[in-house]
């Protein structure tokens, strides 16, 4: 039955782990550069908006781009006050100016004592660690460490410490870490093994792997995203968050 499975899903994984893929989904904002600090940039952005539908996703992170004149990492080191107020109205969802404000004085100070940003997550985890949870509680305590925090802008970045499933942000370290050169994802971070990744779960997602029983946890939370992404260890121990194409395709698409 397991084998099965695994052979079922490893022939989901072919068919949406393609460059087919990338057009209609989120991380066709980061695929639009090739510097990796702009691809870093993009690809947060574009996983801290993904909520909801994702043409519109795409269309504000676009959005967020255009007033950032298209060259975030650039915008991010050199920006004058003046050229904030191009930021002003920006809106997605619950997503609006105050928090976007925040988000680039946190990657400023970063970026200014690190060439990437894969450090605000490495720095609080060990090759040794069996996922990125530390690195998930490390990243949150980092971002909040500004002199003036606005506290609307924590319901932005979920933590495990929250009990959150993190989906958002694990959806962002399945990019920039997974490299299997199927052209999806990006595979720019060393530091974390895609081993250690763990599966975003939506509700599609979610609903997929209940149907498969993969997952008999009912909140869609942190102990559920584990115990998803424990059963997938069993069908691919180095990459089990590949499964994360099957099970989002056959939810969305099937």
């Amino acid at each position: 039955m397991k084998k099965d499975l695994k052979r079922f899903l490893d022939e989901k994984v072919k068919t949406y782990n393609h460059p087919g893929f990338i057009k209609a989904d989120p991380v066709s904002i980061p695929h639009l550069f090739h510097k990796k600090q702009d691809i870093e940039i993009a690809g947060l952005f574009a996983a801290i908006f993904a909520w909801g539908n994702r043409t519109t996703i795409i269309n504000k992170s676009q959005e967020l781009l255009h007033r950032m004149d298209d060259a975030p990492y650039e915008f991010i080191q050199s920006h004058t006050d003046n050229d904030l107020k191009k930021l002003l109205g920006f809106a997605h969802r619950t997503f609006n100016d105050t928090d976007l404000l925040y988000f680039i004085g946190f990657l400023k100070v970063h970026y200014q004592s690190s060439s990437s940003l894969e450090s605000a997550f490495t720095n609080w985890m060990g090759k040794k660690d069996v996922n990125v949870e530390p690195a998930l509680n490390g990243f949150y305590n980092y971002f909040f460490s500004q002199e003036y925090i606005p506290e609307r802008t924590r319901k932005h970045i979920a933590s495990p410490e929250k009990k959150s499933s993190c989906k958002r942000l694990n959806m962002f370290l399945r990019w920039m870490v997974r490299n299997d050169n199927a052209g999806v994802d990006f595979g720019i971070w060393s530091g974390i093994n895609p081993s250690q990744l763990i599966c975003p779960v939506d509700v599609h997602v979610a609903r997929v792997a209940r149907r498969l029983s993969l997952l008999h946890r009912k909140p869609v939370d942190w102990l559920a995203a584990n115990e998803l992404t424990g059963q997938l260890r069993k069908l691919d121990p180095a990459d089990p968050v590949k499964y994360d194409f099957a099970l989002f395709g056959i939810g969305v698409n099937e």
